[in-house]
């Protein structure tokens, strides 16, 4: 089966690409001329050079795909403008370039996000059909990436997909906690929640065999998990211990962190350039519960995760170590 994956060259989306050619796949993968190679060394795969947010090069990325992975999006952004842009439109214009090819593609597979669905108040998973409550632009932006998907004709063999915090070798989001632990600190805001998180080749290997499986799971939207709902304390006890020292517990109020990060943003506005932790990403760090269940993909396509927390922390860190990220 050949397979275009977009957003190739990121964190998990080179883990899915990776993926898919180990299983014997073809791998088209969309770059732009600028995007970094670095994570696609190693396993055979075509280029197909363009840009979700130029529809104009989009039709000779999809013509003669069986399967499309779109991953490529925006978590990061100075404005809620530019999230929709890429998440949102960007989604649209993918869409479109598929209805108007030549080639019928068998599966599309829309990796969301669960901030998409939003949080999860008792720190138990909310049904998948629950409306869904975002609070954050992200989550909205991947939300109407969604609804762009459910509304377009490829939508019957269509599967999205709504993962968690997701970590690993090549992920920059959770560097700065290791950086943080490594030097003795583990900031924890309050109130405190409890989260669900997935490694990320468990990840890539669940959205990989969504793609390419020739079950009928057209329609269906699945989240992820490790199996377990994790506190910030246990998170930051699983990186201590990857990282083989404590950390001082330094708890933060919410208002200090949205202190720090209205300067955060501040500084991304005067460098231009977009920052992570902004106020509406304490907002969302700081819900009661981000909590999922990865039951429906376990009964529809049988993927488990292989993963534990202690072992893929352990991992991240000896990856971040080899590559000198740490």
């Amino acid at each position: 089966m050949k397979v275009l994956v977009t957003g190739a060259s990121g964190f998990l989306g080179s883990h899915i690409a990776e993926q898919l050619a180990a299983q014997g796949h073809q791998v088209r993968a969309l770059l732009r001329r600028t995007s970094s190679r670095a994570f696609l060394q190693g396993f055979p795969h075509e280029e197909a050079i363009g840009d979700v947010t130029d529809a104009a090069s989009l039709p000779a990325a999809v013509e003669g795909v069986d399967a499309i992975v779109h991953a490529a999006g925006l978590v990061k952004a100075r404005r809620e403008a530019e999230f929709h842009r890429v998440n949102a439109t960007g989604t649209a214009n993918l869409l479109e370039a598929i209805a108007t090819s030549r080639h019928s593609v068998k599966r599309f597979v829309y990796v969301s996000s669960l901030a998409a669905h939003g949080p999860s108040p008792d720190a138990k998973p909310r049904p998948i059909n629950a409306p869904p409550q975002p609070v954050s632009a992200y989550g909205r932006s991947k939300l109407r990436g969604e609804d762009a998907v459910r509304s377009s004709p490829i939508a019957p063999r269509a599967v999205i997909i709504r993962p968690p915090a997701v970590y690993g070798p090549r992920d920059p989001a959770f560097l700065p906690l290791f950086r943080l632990v490594s030097r003795r600190i583990a900031p924890l805001l309050r109130p405190a929640n409890q989260t669900s998180i997935v490694y990320g080749e468990d990840a890539a290997r669940a959205i990989a065999l969504a793609a390419t499986v020739e079950a009928d799971t057209g329609g269906n939207t699945y989240t992820l998990d490790d199996g377990n709902v994790y506190s910030t304390l246990e998170i930051i006890a699983s990186i201590e211990d990857a990282c083989g020292r404590r950390a001082l517990r330094l708890n933060s109020p919410r208002s200090a962190a949205m202190l720090l990060a209205g300067a955060q943003e501040l500084f991304g506005l005067l460098a231009r350039r977009p920052v992570f932790l902004t106020r509406d990403k304490v907002n969302e760090i700081c819900q009661p519960g981000w909590a999922c269940s990865s039951e429906a993909i376990h009964r529809d396509l049988g993927w488990s995760p292989r993963t534990p927390l202690t072992e893929g922390m352990r991992r991240t860190y000896a990856w971040y170590r080899l590559h000198h990220w740490l």
